[in-house]
């Protein structure tokens, strides 16, 4: 089955600092922004299959799932809010599998903890980047998580990258990864919180977009993925970097006035996104 948005990477239960519990991962924030812009969205993700469904229930009829069967799900728990955020690993499901079968316009690798694989088979039109999970370790179960600088091989995915987003603090593990994808033709996303956003591209421009302040924030977990579905989304379209990041400043912002997935927004939200043209069915 052909799909128009495909993540791959772990869909995680967050553990908040309160003790509740919520669906997470990059790759869950971003396959649900894209199936609010109307498109079919589909994760591949690895865990405890029962876990994940049962974490996923009311998300189920927008989102295709294709788990690898895991004895356990990965379980983050999380402190602090923005730069301040800290987090632990509390489960690992593991690596997902490499020579997977795709069949999508939109392929995007959204690792959370250095699992997504480094070698697929079948057709992406688009393929987008969000390296967090690379630039990612930690010592053991219950372990604190501290960046690092991703792996060789994560650098090679990325020189066959159309666009890749990450954070300010990530770029700083990640300039090489960043370098190397930049130079082989991919345009590149840096947000910073309220900050303006870095565009740097192919060309060797780099660009400045301010960010909107957001009146009445709630929380942010979640935000630089839905920003990353919508700015992939627009790249694949046809539109220039600077309306994709404006569309992914959208759509981060309507994520931020509300709480967890639930405030995930679309095409009839107050902060619009449209329906892209050239991915519609």
């Amino acid at each position: 089955m052909h799909f128009d948005y495909t993540t791959v990477g772990h869909v995680t239960i967050d553990v908040l600092e309160d003790g509740s519990t919520q669906p997470g991962g990059a790759a869950f924030y971003s396959a649900l922004q894209a199936a609010r812009q109307g498109l079919s969205a589909q994760i591949v993700t690895r865990g405890n299959e029962r876990e994940i469904e049962e974490l996923l229930g009311l998300y189920r009829d927008e989102l295709e799932l294709r788990i690898q069967p895991a004895r356990q799900t990965t379980t983050l728990q999380t402190s602090g809010h923005g730069e301040s955020r800290s987090q632990r690993v509390l489960a690992w499901a593991g690596a997902i599998a490499e020579d997977l079968d795709f069949d999508t316009s939109i392929l995007h690798l959204a690792p959370v903890a250095r699992e997504t694989p480094t070698r697929w088979r079948g057709g992406a039109g688009f393929l987008g980047l969000t390296p967090q999970g690379l630039a990612r370790e930690w010592s053991g179960p219950r372990e604190r998580v501290s960046g690092c600088t991703p792996a060789r091989s994560a650098v090679l995915v990325a020189e066959r990258c159309d666009a890749l987003v990450l954070s300010e603090h990530e770029q700083g593990f990640c300039r090489r990864l960043v370098q190397r994808a930049s130079d082989a033709g991919a345009i590149v996303a840096i947000t910073a919180g309220e900050r303006p956003n870095t565009i740097l591209l192919p060309d060797g421009r780099s660009l400045e977009l301010t960010v909107a302040a957001i009146q009445a924030p709630v929380d942010d977990l979640g935000a630089g993925d839905v920003f990353a579905a919508a700015f992939f989304i627009a790249l694949a379209d046809g539109r220039s970097a600077v309306e994709a990041a404006g569309l992914g400043n959208a759509a981060a912002a309507q994520r931020i006035v509300g709480r967890g997935a639930g405030s995930v927004g679309g095409q009839n939200d107050k902060y619009i996104l449209h329906r892209p043209r050239r991915l519609s069915n």
